[in-house]
């Protein structure tokens, strides 16, 4: 069944435990919190929409639920506004400053609000003249905006990548803005597009990225739908060669949001999600409602064995090994010789299907040479035990889910 898919893990394999990133204390495992965006987007109209536009409201409800409904104590710390939160100029000493109505008590007081709860903020800007929504950008401004935010208690900045000129001016502004928020003094995540925008100009240095930027996003913007999510899957088992390498304490891939909680995933679905989201070592930053979400899909993404997983203090990046017969097998080394197994069930018409896991599957490099521990851990908890080298584990998969196996 497996063919030569060793071939093409073996190269991943001699990057373990992975490059090292921007040396600013960041992100030593994958960031985890709450970003705007694919739900909320950019709706600013308050009058008829004041349950969900972009506002000082909207943040600091989050901010509430993120204490009072587990998710900080879970690990998602970052709280963090998108775009559409400026006001459309700048102030008259060219400082940045929030849309007045929205953000009545401006950055600062939320910033405040936040960090009393224990929470972290994060803002958004962009690398050229405008943001992607035609607010202000920071082309011109990277070092005025950098004190800006490190001013106003900002912990992570996600820098966007619209309306520049050439690939020069879009590689020096991320390059300078990282330069200028380590300059401030102020420990800020850095979270770049740098190669989503490079790579439709010119082949992406991942290793100089990796030396500017904590996370980078590789891939258009998620939305809310199982091609969406299906889309950035296929990505980055495509470019997996270039992607897992790079990977590693305070430097990460960013497949983008979460978008577990909203409309256009099936159960199945938000487990795939999870399961590979884990996998990838990717950010967590989950993109729903918190203050509405159901319990199942809230106890996904809470759960403590499939985040430490994506926690792993190895900070290797998981890869896919297999693909054949609408199957897909993803493997991720952890700490102390352990491994994390995904089987996915691409087929979209029918029934769970049957997987065979066999020993000779899994990373060579496990600790368990005559006897291994497997944990289910999604879609449900199931302890199969013990098992010696030998060991066929039959996994019953359904169409578009995922099975999530820890070998010990």
């Amino acid at each position: 069944m497996l063919g030569v898919w060793w071939a093409l893990a073996a190269g991943a394999l001699l990057c373990l435990p992975g490059a090292p990133g921007l040396n600013n204390g960041l992100a030593l495992s994958p960031p985890m919190g709450w970003l705007h965006w694919e739900r909320f987007m950019c709706e600013t109209d308050c009058e008829k929409n004041p349950s969900s536009c972009i506002s000082e409201q909207l943040f600091m409800q989050m901010a509430d639920m993120m204490v009072s409904n587990g998710w900080l104590k879970a690990g998602y710390k970052y709280l963090c506004i998108d775009d559409c939160w400026l006001a459309t100029e700048r102030d008259d000493n060219n400082r940045l400053q929030a849309d007045p109505t929205r953000f009545p008590g401006g950055i600062k007081k939320l910033a405040d609000y936040v960090h009393a709860r224990g929470l972290l903020l994060g803002i958004y800007q962009d690398v050229g003249k405008q943001t992607c929504a035609g607010y202000p950008g920071s082309l011109g401004f990277y070092e005025l905006d950098a004190q800006t935010f490190a001013d106003w208690g900002v912990d992570l900045l996600k820098f966007d990548g619209c309306n520049y000129e050439s690939l020069e001016q879009l590689e020096d502004g991320y390059r300078r803005m990282s330069i200028a928020l380590n300059h401030t003094g102020r420990h800020i995540l850095y979270s770049c597009e740098w190669p989503l925008y490079a790579r439709h100009l010119s082949k992406v240095n991942y290793t100089e990225v990796a030396e500017y930027c904590n996370s980078w996003r590789n891939f258009d913007d998620i939305q809310d739908s199982w091609t969406s999510l299906k889309y950035v899957i296929d990505f980055t088992a495509a470019f997996q060669d270039q992607l897992v390498p790079a990977a590693g304490p305070g430097a990460w891939n960013d497949p983008d949001m979460l978008v577990i909680g909203n409309f256009g995933l099936s159960w199945a679905q938000e487990v795939t999600q999870m399961a590979l989201w884990s996998i990838m070592a990717a950010p967590l930053l989950m993109s729903n409602d918190l203050r509405n979400i159901n319990p199942r899909s809230q106890a996904l993404l809470q759960n403590q064995e499939v985040i430490a997983i994506n926690q792993d203090s190895l900070g290797a990046q998981g890869y896919r090994v297999l693909k054949a017969n609408s199957f897909e097998l993803w493997e991720k080394p952890l700490a102390g010789g352990s491994l994390a197994v995904s089987v996915t069930n691409r087929q979209e018409i029918g029934g769970a299907r049957e997987f065979l896991l066999s020993r000779s599957d899994l990373w060579k490099g496990l600790a368990c040479k005559e006897k291994c521990y497997l944990t289910q851990l999604l879609p449900t908890r199931y302890e199969y035990g013990s098992f010696n080298a030998s060991f066929c584990l039959p996994l019953s998969v359904n169409p578009s889910s995922t099975v999530l196996v820890r070998v010990d």
